[in-house]
C-alpha cells in the first residue's frame, strides 16, 4: 500500500476532527496483514495531555461483541443454550413484570437468543424516554455522583418504560436485554462479569490494557490516563453515573492494539469455533432510523448490501457505539478499522470516519 494512502487517511482524519468543536480527542487504526500496512492516529488532548495512540478509551456498544462472544464461548462449553429461557438464570423481582405488552406478560417465553439480536421486545433504558419523568440518560448527566447497580437499571427500566412487541416479533435495540446477559453470565460463570471478561477473553488473548469499567485493577498499569469522554458538552469521564451504562452492553475499557488482537482472532476463527462464529449472524434487521442498512446479530453488526446504495466493497462486520466508536473489518480486502471520536451521540459520525478511511483504502488498492 502506497505511502500516500496513509498520507491521505491521516489528512482527512485531521480535517473531521479539527472541524468539529465537540470532538475533544479521537483514535483511528487501520491494519492490514495482506496489504501490509498499520497506521494509528491520536489527535486532541486529555486535560493537558496531547492524545496518544497507546491510551485507553471506553469503547461504548462495541462492549456488546465481547459480550456475545463471551456467551458463545459458553456455549461451545455446554454450559448454556441460545435457546435456553432467560427465567432459568434470572429470578425474583428482576423477572416479574419484566416484559409486559397490551396487558399480557411474555417474561417467561425470552430467550437469550432473543436478547443478543435485540428480537427480545425489550425496553432500551439508555435511549426510550419515559412518558413522565426524565429518561435515564438524563439521570446520567443531572447526576453525576450516583453510582447504578445493573439490578438498579433493570427495574428502573421495566418500572418506567414499555415493552415494544412480543418476544422474536421485531427489533428493537435494547442495553436492558445486555444488562441481563451480563447477570446470566455472572450466575452461569459463579464470577462477577468483569473477572469474567478477564478470564475467558482478556487474559487468554492478551489484552493487557482492558478492563470492565470501575475494575481497571484486572488490567496492566498504563501510564497513561483514560482519554477524556464527552456529553453535552462536558467532560464525563469521572462520572460516577457512568454505571448506568457501563456494564455488558457498554462497559469495557480498551485499546486500538487491544481491539485490534481481538478483532483478528475472531475473524480468522482463532478465539470461536467457525459454526459458533457462524451462528452469530442470526441477523435482524436495524429499525433506527439513524441506522438503516446494518444487520444486527449476536452483538455483530453487518452493513447490507443494498445495489448502488451500499455495494459489495463496502462489506465488513464488526460493531460500533454511541460514542463514536467503531470495529470493524473488511474479510476481502483484510483490513482493520478502529477508532473512537468520545463523545455521547456521535454514533453515526464514527461509522462516516470509517468508511471514508475505507474508501481512501479501497481506491489505492484498485
Amino acid at each position: 500500500m502506497e505511502n500516500f494512502t496513509e498520507t491521505e487517511i491521516v489528512e482527512m482524519f485531521r480535517r473531521t476532527i479539527k472541524k468539529d468543536s465537540n470532538i475533544h480527542n479521537a483514535y483511528l487504526l487501520v491494519h492490514s496483514d495482506k496489504q501490509k500496512f498499520h497506521l494509528k492516529i491520536a489527535e486532541g488532548e486529555t486535560g493537558s495531555m496531547s492524545a496518544h495512540v497507546q491510551q485507553p478509551f471506553f469503547i461504548a456498544s462495541i462492549s456488546k461483541l465481547f459480550t456475545s462472544t463471551l456467551i458463545a464461548l459458553l456455549v461451545e462449553g455446554r454450559k448454556v443454550s441460545y435457546d435456553d429461557l432467560i427465567s432459568e438464570y434470572i429470578e425474583g423481582e428482576l423477572l416479574s413484570n419484566l416484559h409486559v405488552y397490551k396487558g399480557k406478560e411474555y417474561t417467561q417465553e425470552i430467550k437469550i437468543k432473543q436478547l443478543l439480536n435485540h428480537t427480545s421486545g425489550l425496553q432500551d433504558h439508555f435511549e426510550d424516554k419515559p412518558k413522565a419523568k426524565k429518561s435515564l440518560l438524563d439521570e446520567l448527566f443531572d447526576d453525576p455522583t450516583r453510582v447504578w447497580t445493573p439490578k438498579e437499571v433493570i427495574l428502573w427500566s421495566k418500572e418506567n418504560l414499555h415493552s415494544h412487541f412480543p418476544p422474536g416479533k421485531g427489533f428493537h435495540y435494547s442495553d436492558t436485554g445486555y444488562h441481563l446477559l451480563g447477570l446470566i453470565i455472572e450466575k452461569i460463570t459463579s464470577m462477577p462479569l468483569h473477572e469474567a471478561f478477564h478470564h475467558y477473553i482478556f487474559e487468554p488473548l492478551q489484552m493487557n490494557h482492558s478492563y470492565l469499567f470501575c475494575h481497571p485493577e484486572t488490567a496492566e498499569k498504563n501510564e497513561l490516563p483514560i482519554a477524556h469522554l464527552f456529553g453535552r458538552n462536558r467532560n464525563v469521564t469521572d462520572y460516577a453515573s457512568l454505571t448506568i451504562a457501563s456494564y455488558a452492553g457498554g462497559g469495557i475499557v480498551s485499546t486500538l492494539e487491544d481491539l485490534l488482537t481481538f478483532m483478528r482472532k475472531l475473524s480468522h476463527g482463532d478465539l470461536l469455533k467457525n459454526e459458533s462464529f457462524e451462528r452469530m449472524k442470526d441477523w435482524s434487521k436495524f429499525s433506527s432510523l439513524d441506522f438503516l442498512g446494518i444487520d444486527y446479530g449476536y452483538g455483530l453488526a453487518s452493513f447490507k448490501i443494498i445495489p448502488l446504495i451500499m455495494p459489495k466493497k463496502y462489506r465488513v462486520f464488526g460493531n460500533f457505539g454511541s460514542t463514536g466508536t467503531f470495529m470493524f473489518y473488511h474479510p476481502e480486502m483484510d483490513i482493520y478499522f478502529i477508532g473512537a471520536l468520545n463523545h455521547f451521540g456521535y454514533g453515526r459520525k464514527g461509522i462516516k470516519v470509517m468508511f471514508k478511511s475505507l474508501n481512501i483504502v479501497l481506491k489505492s488498492i484498485v
